[in-house]
């Protein structure tokens, strides 16, 4: 097994399957044991790695758990940007080796200024904080790609029911921990003290997430509410297609109008209505004609026009309200290449990708209130949102109930759906709320506030889905702390590695020096 530790294309190619494993570990997957195979086939791999043959040893893991996890990229640029095979190709290729330098720059800082071979205990601690830190990077940098984290894994997992402590960071803390304890245990039989402190934080907090799973965190607020979510199953094709925006606008009346009667919110995908809000009045002014003398609030995705200070019109992905209910939500992650084109001076006009329909949405402020339905606060999220779990937290702290809308028909018959579903059902673990989502053409489903899924339609199906939700008070933890006590944590972790190896390097620089004389 020495291969593995040493520089050279045996440990890469290892360590580029390592990473293909975390896919594996989600959905629709879900084998959660092959997150912890995958991240201590990582920590292994860089135990004796130079920091550059360490940061190529990054570079293949990120390789191989992108390109095993998004490939489905590729549907978006060949099929509905009009790039030819080879360069949606090129293309797909080449923003996985982008994105796999997320893994290379920690491998060479853990090779360089973090690696403490000789203290196992913490040399594990100080990985799970670089791991840690690692995952709050990708979801920061150039607005985040905050996509795989090894912490979804455990959606159904041991550990589910420390989410609602630490959100899906501390899943991924505690799988890294983890690994890096497992790989460590050889070393550790050695020093009977280490071995007890390393056992106590290897078997407490799985004991401690399967102790609180399906504890409750919240109460419910009141009676609950009946919903009906459209799927209106739109070829992507057709959206944007001008002569099909009345048959899109009849659809999903004709579908809510079957029970409407019956239910207390109504809720349509991301831009179920394809044209800007200020063309659509008359269409939305008949349905709040219909909704509010029934008490029905109505939700739905729509382009937003509004004027700067400046009077310059800006274009944002919205939400509004009609009925029984108020507000406008504008999106404030936006999806780069999706909804905006990064350098779009020197881009647009090359590929259709690049021109792609309401690809120039601007960014919603971020001091909007929730939307407001029958009385409750609803926490809102645009398709990509919901994939950022401190902005989710922020707004579900102040919601009774969450909602994301979305349209995954961009990525066909593809995993990525599934695993946007996925994390969905996180946030409404780590909120301890209902969570309604509602999708163009699957996956439709409510989310009760465990993440599981009580409700949901099949996928490419053109249906409406009928079910109940209840309104939810209190806070978990999570939403009461974020991710402030991780990240702490992970700075004095960090900082402590870093110390005591300069410190071990100069004594071991004055024991050479002595040794010489």
């Amino acid at each position: 097994m020495r291969w593995i530790t040493r520089p050279g294309w045996p440990g890469n190619l290892l360590a580029l399957a390592a990473g293909a494993l975390t896919p594996l570990a989600q959905a629709p997957f879900d084998i959660w044991p092959l997150a912890l195979l995958s991240i201590a086939l990582f920590y292994f791999g860089l135990r004796e790695l130079a920091p550059r043959a360490a940061l190529w040893r990054g570079w293949c893991y990120g390789f191989g758990l992108y390109a095993a996890g998004t490939s489905w990229i590729y549907i978006s640029i060949h099929d509905y940007g009009a790039a030819s095979l080879p360069l949606a190709g090129l293309l797909t290729f080449a923003l996985m080796l982008a994105l796999a330098f997320f893994f290379a720059l920690p491998a060479w800082l853990w090779g360089r200024w973090l690696r403490r071979a000789e203290a196992p205990l913490a040399d594990a601690l100080g990985f799970a904080a670089l791991w840690l830190a690692l995952e709050g990077f990708r979801g920061w940098f150039l607005t985040g790609f905050p996509w795989l984290y090894a912490g979804y894994s455990q959606l159904e997992g041991p550990l589910a029911g420390l989410a609602p402590l630490g959100g899906v960071w501390l899943l991924s803390f505690v799988l890294a921990l983890s690994a890096a304890l497992l790989v460590n245990l050889p070393r550790l039989i050695r020093r009977p003290q280490a071995l007890a402190g390393a056992l106590g934080l290897l078997l407490a907090p799985w004991g401690l997430g399967q102790a609180l799973k399906g504890h409750a965190w919240t109460a419910s607020a009141g009676a609950p509410l009946k919903i009906a979510a459209v799927q209106g199953n739109v070829p992507q094709n057709l959206k944007w297609n001008p002569e099909q925006l009345s048959a899109q606008l009849m659809l999903y009346r004709d579908l809510t109008l079957q029970r409407a009667a019956a239910v207390d919110l109504v809720v349509w995908p991301e831009t179920a209505v394809p044209i800007l809000r200020e063309y659509a009045e008359d269409y939305l002014a008949g349905l709040e004609r219909y909704a509010r003398p029934r008490n029905i609030a109505l939700l739905t995705g729509v382009p937003i026009r509004q004027r700067n200070a400046q009077g310059e019109p800006r274009y944002y992905n919205g939400i509004t309200v009609a009925g029984e209910g108020a507000g406008t939500y504008l999106k404030q992650k936006l999806v780069p290449f999706g909804e905006y084109v990064p350098l779009q001076e020197l881009l647009r006009g090359l590929i259709a990708f690049f021109d792609l329909p309401m690809s120039d949405f601007a960014r919603g402020p971020a001091d909007q209130p929730l939307l407001e339905a029958r009385g409750w606060r609803i926490a809102p999220y645009i398709c990509y949102e919901v994939v950022y779990p401190e902005f989710a937290a922020g707004l579900a702290a102040r919601s009774d109930l969450l909602l994301t809308i979305s349209n995954d028909a961009w990525f066909g018959t593809s995993i990525g759906p599934l695993q946007h579903l996925q994390m969905a059902q996180m946030r409404a673990l780590e909120a301890g709320r209902w969570m309604i989502r509602t999708t163009n053409n699957g996956v439709t489903a409510l989310i009760d506030p465990f993440g599981r899924i009580t409700e949901r339609l099949p996928q490419f199906q053109r249906a409406v889905l009928y079910g109940e939700v209840t309104p939810m008070q209190g806070l978990t933890p999570y939403l009461q702390w974020r991710a402030w006590p991780l990240a702490t944590l992970a700075v004095l972790l960090l900082g402590w590695a870093l110390l005591r190896r300069r410190a071990e390097r100069a004594s071991a620089a004055g024991a050479t020096i002595e040794a010489q004389r």
